[in-house]
């Protein structure tokens, strides 16, 4: 079948000519695709676009011969993971430049405890106190603002608060020299 029959019959939805595009093309796209990043990868990106070029067959429209538009486009994606995974892997740098010597410290693996713990407290208490706590530390709430997000009186923001506070005193008993930073 000829490219043009075959994008016109994709475009009305024809399934019998995606598979004729899927099988003669599927192959040689990974194999381009492994020039620029890994053979899974590849495989992955390629059945993206062929997913994608299903999905959005109505409009495709291609100006150069389909073998280009695949080639081109496969090349393209390629460029853009190789970015992504250059920014991940730079962002993962500067995190573990941070962190390093977090992992020497023995404190470390205290804090990690203690975090598991406070989070494990926090998800204990009552809902509504849980929600009103984690709105006012962690989202930065002031008290009339969580009172009307919640539809509540500010009163009953500040008990809801107090008696958490309450709760989280208590279940973190023990580690409460080290909590003053937070509550």
């Amino acid at each position: 079948m000829e490219e043009n029959d075959l994008i016109t019959l994709l475009q009305k939805g024809d399934e019998d000519a995606y598979k004729q595009l899927f099988v003669k093309y599927y192959s040689p796209l990974c194999e381009y695709a492994s020039q620029y990043i890994s053979d899974d990868d590849s495989e992955e990106l390629v059945q993206e676009l062929m997913l994608f070029i299903w999905e959005t067959k109505e409009n495709l429209v291609i100006e150069t011969s389909l073998k280009s538009y695949l080639f081109i486009s496969t090349k393209h994606r390629c460029l853009n993971a190789i970015k992504k995974n250059q920014y991940h892997e730079r962002i993962h740098n500067q995190i573990y430049e941070k962190i390093k010597d977090q992992f020497e410290d023995p404190d470390y693996y205290f804090v990690n405890e203690l975090t598991a713990n406070i989070r494990k407290a926090i998800d204990d208490l009552p809902e509504t106190y849980r929600d009103t706590f984690i709105l006012s530390r962690f989202g930065e709430k002031t008290n009339a603002q969580i009172a009307d997000r919640l539809g509540i009186s500010i009163k009953t923001v500040e008990y809801r608060i107090s008696q958490a506070l309450k709760i989280l005193r208590h279940s973190l008993k023990d580690y409460l020299p080290l909590l003053a930073f937070i509550f």
